[in-house]
């Protein structure tokens, strides 16, 4: 399977990726790293799109993420292995991913549980995270950009 076109290559996506790449280090450095990978995965899972799927899983690993949580992160509600902040997060991942599916967008309930956990700047960081996410998700949805190469660290 090739990408519809060489979105790294391509001159115009590239000033597109280094701005929104710029976003990245600000969101992250408000957030434990664990969270981050886990909300870039749930994302990613949600939209299907491989490319970030493999990215994240593999990046989380090269963090020092366990095997088993990665596997579970699907199936979170049901998993053990995640703090009560994580579960607030990959939630507020959810609903702020399906929006479509929700005449309300994010509910409530799912914003409040986050706001027991994080502050406001971690809130902030989270709602920037989940967007950038999706962006990245359907820039390579509708390129339809191969997954399976990626090395944790091959972008910078």
């Amino acid at each position: 399977m090739d990408a519809r076109i060489n979105y790294f290559g391509n001159a115009l996506a590239g000033k597109v990726m280094r701005h929104l790449n710029s976003i990245a280090p600000v969101v992250s450095s408000a957030l434990p790293t664990a969270t981050v990978e886990l909300v870039n995965l749930r994302a990613s899972q949600i939209n299907g799109c491989g490319f970030c799927t493999d990215m994240h899983t593999k990046d989380a690993l090269a963090a020092g993420e366990d095997q088993q949580r990665l596997n579970l992160v699907a199936a979170w509600r049901e998993a053990t292995v995640f703090t009560d902040a994580e579960r607030a997060a990959l939630e507020l991942a959810e609903q702020g991913t399906r929006t479509a599916d929700a005449a309300n967008g994010v509910s409530d309930e799912a914003w409040a549980n986050a706001a027991k956990h994080y502050d406001e700047d971690q809130l902030a960081a989270l709602i920037s995270l989940i967007a950038l996410i999706n962006a990245y998700n359907r820039i390579n949805i509708i390129n339809q950009q191969p997954a399976g190469g990626y090395k944790p660290g091959m972008f910078g």
